[in-house]
């Protein structure tokens, strides 16, 4: 029986472009997920997109002296290309400055007032002396009082986690204008009452979480038990955002932590209404309709509290939703040995990459890499190496070699075998039970173990090539020759749809040399969507043309091949030292 499986992802600032600790951490593996779950048959529904609310987005605009619109405008649509270079199949990636979204978010709004979660009440709050005007969480850091992290956000240290209040900061400094000069005002907000879902958050999180990943877990059950939750204001003195639907308040918005979130609400409903079925997001969140429906949060680990903990409380409080299945936070991803920073310019941007290198050796390092249990560090040595020695060596030259043999001594057709001997009958036993130990792998989010897994099955099909030498019967016995190949082949038919979800550009180029027709997986394009007032542009995925499946069809003995070609390029060594120098180069330091 199908499952339903309903995937978000953490929503991007659309203030710059993603690097590839992003596309590690929340992009990536619900993509291998995804993939995944269409090719058994299941139904699927993907969405996130753009944060448009976020105070970097207003930060990055009044630097450059422009409105927070055309930073929007500079970067969504470069989201969108990114994802289509690597192959990131949303059912829909949207953005929150919309009419849906803005509409939404007012109704959870009005939903969490009637309903008694949300208060008004004055607070303090800090307020630059220097350029007159309050600060939002973000326009503030300083030193976390916990830690001692000097960079701590008005919101959240992101070094211990710790969900702060801006006037906790040590040592506050204004990021608009760098002054200290920062003394705190009281003004009027609405809150979030999170003391009040205290008491439910805990007993939920209580039940049936024991495939949750430990670090997460044990985070949110901390965070609770302690009791410690208290009112977290939801609307700010900004004028970039959701207006609050109530009268009296027009010089506030909604502030972005608690609009973003919505978001994976609103673009579920988006969803529904461009697929012709406005009301067909009921069936994914209302609980008496999606009571048999898993809902994943892929995210960093610094998004864990308002995954965990914010998120499912206001789905609490407006009632009748279903609550996060799963939510695998992945940790951070390190480069060289330090810190992805923007500020310092010590980054890997993932568009700039992918001019200069293929997507799938890119989807391959950092699914073998992931940084799922604890932060990983990214060398360029490493994917030079794991390219040439995994990629190139093991997996690309298994299929090559095989599909030139049989196409140029077979006349380009899959060869009739004879009778299978142990040899040949224990491959294909081993490659077809990898369906169910790499699926099972995926289901649990072990991205890491699935991917190292499916390459042990290239590496078992290579040792059973080397034992057979084909090239050496094919002089002394041609049917022998032709069962060693017709069982290498259908090793390798099998392997590309077990590497599929992760390497979906040379698992389609496999696909079609093997003489399949239609796709393993569908289309993605870029589609206007025209509101009342607005438009905007949002990544959508068309499954028409999949033909494929998870499970181990057998090839056809007499299928006509197709000429073949390397799946992977070959990476000189020198390119890990060249790389590297030009990341020291962007940073400005001969060391980082």
């Amino acid at each position: 029986m199908a499952e339903r499986i309903l995937i978000f992802a953490a929503w991007p600032y659309c203030n710059g472009d993603l690097h590839i600790g992003h596309i590690a951490g929340a992009y990536l593996p619900p993509d291998i997920f995804a993939r995944y779950h269409r090719l058994k048959g299941n139904e699927v529904v993907w969405v996130s997109g753009s944060d448009t609310h976020g105070t970097p987005i207003t930060v990055r605009a009044e630097e450059e002296g422009i409105t927070p619109r055309q930073v929007v405008d500079r970067y969504h649509p470069r989201f969108l290309e990114l994802f289509q270079k690597l192959g990131i199949t949303f059912d829909l990636f949207t953005e929150t400055n919309t009419e849906n979204h803005w509409a939404v978010t007012q109704e959870v709004f009005l939903r969490h007032w009637e309903r008694g979660y949300i208060y008004k009440d004055t607070q303090k709050a800090l307020y630059c002396n220097h350029h007159q005007g309050f600060l939002a969480d973000r326009y503030v850091e300083g030193t976390c009082p916990y830690c001692g992290y000097e960079h701590a956000r008005g919101d959240q240290c992101d070094h211990c986690g710790r969900m702060l209040d801006a006037t906790e900061l040590i040592s506050p400094r204004c990021k608009v204008c760098g002054s200290t000069d920062i003394v705190v005002r009281e003004t009027e907000h609405f809150f979030l009452d999170l003391a009040k879902l205290n008491r439910p958050l805990l007993e939920w999180i209580r039940q049936d979480k024991e495939h949750w990943r430990p670090n997460v877990l044990n985070f949110t059950r901390a965070q609770l038990e302690s009791g410690e939750l208290h009112g977290r204001p939801i609307t700010r003195d900004i004028q970039w955002g959701v207006p609050i639907p109530l009268p009296g308040y027009e010089s506030k918005r909604i502030y972005v932590w608690y609009d973003a979130v919505i978001g994976y609400l609103s673009a579920t409903r988006e969803w529904a209404k461009l697929t012709g079925q406005p009301n067909a997001w009921r069936g994914w969140w209302e609980v008496d309709r999606a009571s048999d429906v898993k809902s994943y949060y892929f995210i960093g680990k610094d998004n864990i509290p308002f995954h965990t903990i914010i998120w499912p409380g206001m789905l609490y409080a407006y009632g009748g939703l279903i609550l996060p299945y799963d939510v695998p936070a992945n940790e951070y991803l390190n480069v060289e040995g330090a810190k992805l920073s923007k500020s310092r310019h010590w980054v890997i941007e993932a568009l700039d990459v992918l001019e200069r290198y293929d997507p799938d050796p890119w989807r391959y390092i950092l699914t073998v890499n992931a940084p799922e249990t604890a932060d990983v560090n990214f060398t360029w040595e490493e994917f030079v190496r794991r390219n040439n020695t995994e990629l190139v060596a093991t997996w690309g030259n298994l299929a090559n070699r095989v599909l030139s043999f049989a196409y140029r001594r077979f006349d380009g057709r899959v060869p009739q075998p004879g009778n299978l001997d142990a040899t040949d009958r224990a491959l294909l036993s081993q490659i077809e039970a990898g369906f169910q130990r790499v699926g099972e792998q995926i289901e649990q989010c072990h991205f890491r173990a699935a991917i190292i897994e499916a390459m042990g099955l290239a590496q078992e099909a290579n040792r059973y090539l080397n034992i057979k030498e084909p090239w050496k019967q094919i002089k002394e016995d041609p049917q022998a020759a032709a069962t060693s190949i017709y069982v290498c082949l259908q090793a390798i038919n099998w392997l590309r749809v077990i590497f599929s979800p992760f390497l979906p550009f040379s698992s389609q180029k496999l696909h079609e040399y093997l003489g399949h027709e239609g796709g393993l997986f569908g289309r993605q394009y870029v589609e206007e969507y025209h509101e009342t007032e607005r438009s905007h542009l949002a990544l959508r995925y068309d499954s028409s043309d999949v033909t494929a499946r998870w499970e181990p069809q057998r090839l056809s003995p007499g299928q006509q091949l197709n000429k073949p070609a390397p799946l992977f390029r070959k990476l000189d060594e020198s390119i890990a030292e060249e790389e590297v120098e030009r990341m020291l180069a962007a940073s400005g330091s001969p060391t980082h």
